[in-house]
């Protein structure tokens, strides 16, 4: 592996020492703390005298731990335990486990060794004596899961013994090479077809130019590098992403990387690394720029010098203003340790900078290193993305669902949902056939990233009928509701169905992690008791829709007599099943779904979901079933007049305005919110509705929406629609122009340049009074 420094001198450059320094900044030995749900694993890499801390808050008995030394032999005795008990694959979500076993050149097993642990309130600690990889599950029958009677996240804590001088993240492979590029200069390298490089900022907010040629190119004079005008055209994006259209092109348009990975999300990826000139032109001549930094490296490869080097501009913070359309800047999104990896599809040289701009927000003005690592061919390094529940939470990479093994076979083109991969379309099927076969037959797709909670305790309903806008002391077990979280504005918070399994017991399916931690925030305000346990991944959900959709459950449901039968479930019923017979898969069946129609939904463990998912194919052949992707769902969806967060409800916009007024019960006597909702009743300003295009083009998001010269409303969600054959959209409209059969136009074009007739409608556009969900 051939590598070159540049060799440049760092005294004009006026950045502080040590970054640690500032106030805000998390030190490197801070202890690394996850709250880890049921049947999930999480492996943590242990140096001699580390630290673990398990307490599990909301009680549990689940706990496994499990310990490997270098060659993958049993070392709980390191941890000072002993072998109690041997734990199932099928136990947990164990993939994970299983895979990193087989990376290291384990065999396959169905059974571990591990030690049993009963966690409380109280932590239980355990030390290493010697570097070992643990792994930490928390175990739990799936029958429990589908039934609600969870018992809870464990919460631990690793504790470094020693501070490291680099936080960096662990290995994710088998690495080939790994250096630091030091603050303010430059490395080339060479990667081999096959070959993953890892770009990583060591601690945070420091941007690092990128650079690659093919090897063959140079070694025939000829230049051919990574083209911004060709990538961008090819993948129709200013940024790739992991996913099918991810990839990096030359001038010939062949492609030269593809990410694999990328933890920040936010980067400049067709700027010019910074120049000479533009310190000169801001009165800092001499000062050092990666341009020049660029050349030195590169110049060993033949490379002819450049005053001014076009770049990726990883961890670049850039974005372009709406009105002035100037590019803006500001301090990079990027945290200690994030990184992107990308996939060598040739022979390349490569370079990579550590900005040295100290008088911009660029680095916080303050430049520190960047880490590379570059894995061998073979090294098993998923697609992924960064997924933080909020912006200062822990990061996780997006995950594949429990039904990746059948979906993956099926299609390639996936998008995050959440920290999970979901199908967009599948294209053997097509957008428009799967669209139809959820009208007229059947459908199943992955909703697995909806959020689910269960909210357990004496005092769950008072919880939730404070926190909801419905009346749930009126919900009966077995039943759910359709109900909205407010902010005391009125404005939507979340939105989501509740069901009632028990006197106190209650699950949450909704659309993100901040209700949850409403609902925790308003427990300790209130001193409830109650606990509000996430379930995590551990809980993946089909959605089966369509009219046939009972018609194909009647084939594979076995319910007890204890709980409601299929056919004696109503909308927005529930009930415990079993796939076949009393022996069978357990699940959770619940008649909702966000498509308007007939439909169910089906919650089992990620043990059960390939069992599930081939029943359901198995048994829908018969009646035409498609899976569906999230492109057909988004046509049904607004089909259906069903709001979706970002689009008809966001910071700012009320429960009326968004739409959801029926799911407001101001009867109730109170409920976060009731106030300013019962005031915005009154005298609304916005209202939502349907807009009917005299064509078929569709509007975007954000569109205005016009009389005359004047605003009067803005789209809020718009498709094509099959069924009516023109663009429909929904949009939120001042009260004034709201009423049906009113002529408005939507601009395009900056607004003005393009007009789409419209007249106003009621929403939905299709079966106005639910009669196909209520079948």
């Amino acid at each position: 592996m051939l590598a070159f420094d540049t060799i440049r001198t760092l005294d004009n450059i006026g950045f502080r020492s040590d970054r640690r320094s500032f106030p805000g900044f998390t030190k490197s030995d801070t202890p690394r703390t996850v709250t880890l749900p049921p049947r999930a694993a999480t492996r943590v890499d242990f140096e001699t005298g580390d630290l673990l801390s398990l307490s599990s808050p909301a009680g549990g008995n689940g706990l496994k731990l499990l310990a490997f030394g270098p060659t993958g032999e049993t070392a709980l005795q390191m941890l000072g335990l002993s072998e109690t008990a041997r734990i199932g694959a099928y136990a947990f979500d164990s993939r994970p486990l299983a895979g990193w076993v087989a990376a290291m050149g384990g065999e396959a097993a169905n059974a571990w060794a591990c030690a049993a642990i009963a966690p409380s309130d109280e932590a239980i600690v355990v030390q290493s004596s010697a570097a070992c990889t643990v792994w930490v599950v928390n175990v739990e029958p799936a029958e429990t899961l589908v039934s609600g009677e969870a018992l809870g996240p464990v919460v631990m804590s690793h504790q470094p013994a020693r501070p490291s001088s680099l936080r960096l993240p662990p290995p994710l492979g088998d690495v080939k090479d790994e250096f630091t590029v030091s603050r303010a200069t430059a490395r080339a390298y060479e990667l081999a077809a096959g070959d993953l490089v890892q770009i990583i900022d060591v601690d945070g907010q420091q941007c690092s130019d990128f650079m690659a040629f093919r090897s063959d190119g140079l070694e025939r004079g000829r230049e051919l590098l990574i083209d911004g005008t060709a990538t961008r055209s090819m993948v129709r994006r200013s940024y790739p992403g992991p996913g099918l259209f991810d990839k990096f092109f030359d001038q010939d348009m062949r492609p030269l990387l593809n990410v694999v990975q990328d933890t920040c999300g936010r980067h400049d990826t067709f700027g010019l690394a910074c120049t000479s000139r533009g310190y000169e032109d801001r009165g800092f001549p001499g000062h050092i720029n990666c341009s020049d930094n660029m050349s030195y490296a590169l110049a060993p490869f033949g490379v002819a010098r450049r005053v001014a080097w076009p770049a990726i501009n990883f961890f670049w913070n850039t974005w372009v203003d709406p009105s002035s359309h100037h590019i803006l800047t500001e301090e990079s999104h990027s945290r200690p340790g994030d990184y992107v990896i990308m996939r060598a599809m040739d022979n390349l040289v490569c370079v990579s900078t550590a900005c040295p701009d100290d008088i911009d927000p660029i680095n916080g003005w303050n430049p520190t290193d960047i880490h590379v690592r570059i894995y061998r061919p073979h090294s098993l390094i998923r697609r992924a993305v960064a997924y933080r529940e909020k912006e200062d939470a822990p990061m996780s990479v997006s995950q594949e669902s429990a039904f990746h093994p059948r979906t993956s076979v099926l299609t390639e083109h996936f998008a995050p949902a959440r920290d999970l991969w979901a199908p967009v379309s599948y294209p053997a099927v097509g957008t428009l056939a799967e669209y139809w076969a959820c009208r007229d037959a059947v459908t199943v797709q992955d909703m697995s990233g909806l959020r689910k909670y269960d909210i357990v305790g004496p005092d769950a309903e008072r919880l939730l009928q404070r926190a909801m806008t419905r009346d749930i002391s009126r919900l009966a077990i077995w039943r759910g509701t359709y109900t909205l979280m407010c902010d005391d504005t009125g404005a939507v918070i979340d939105d989501g169905t509740l069901f009632r399994m028990g006197d106190s017991l209650f699950r949450w399916c909704c659309g993100s992690e901040e209700s949850a931690r409403v609902l925790d925030e308003l427990a300790r305000e209130l001193g409830l008791q109650v606990r509000i346990n996430a379930m995590g991944g551990a809980l993946p959900n089909l959605a089966l829709q369509g009219p046939r959709s009972r018609d194909l459950l009647r084939k594979i449901v076995f319910t007890q007599p204890h709980v409601p039968g299929l056919d004696q479930i109503k909308w927005f019923g529930a009930t415990i099943a079993r796939l076949g017979d009393r022996e069978g898969a357990p699940f959770m069946l619940t008649r909702s779904g966000y498509t308007g129609e007939l439909g169910y939904e089906l919650f089992c463990a990620g043990g059960d979901a390939v069992a599930i998912w081939d029943a359901v194919m198995e048994a829908g052949a018969e009646f035409g079933i498609q899976p569906m992707g999230s492109a057909a769902l988004e046509t049904i969806r607004i089909e259906a007049g069903l709001a979706a967060a970002g689009r008809e409800f966001a910071p700012g916009v009320d429960a009326f305005e968004a739409g959801l007024g029926f799911a407001v019960d101001l009867r109730k006597t109170e409920f976060t919110g009731k106030a300013a909702l019962e005031r915005n009743a009154e005298e609304p300003r916005r209202v939502l509705k349907g807009l009917r295009f005299e064509g078929d083009d569709v509007p975007h998001h954000g569109a205005p929406v016009l009389l005359g010269e004047r605003q009067v409303g803005v789209v809020t969600s718009a498709t094509r629609s099959p069924t009516l054959q023109c663009a429909i959209a929904m949009a939120r409209l001042a009260v004034e122009h709201s009423a049906n059969g009113t002529s408005l136009e939507v601009g395009q074009m900056d607004g003005r340049m393009k007009r789409l007739p419209a007249s106003v409608t009621d929403i939905p556009f299709i079966d106005p009074q639910r009669k196909r969900a209520r079948a």
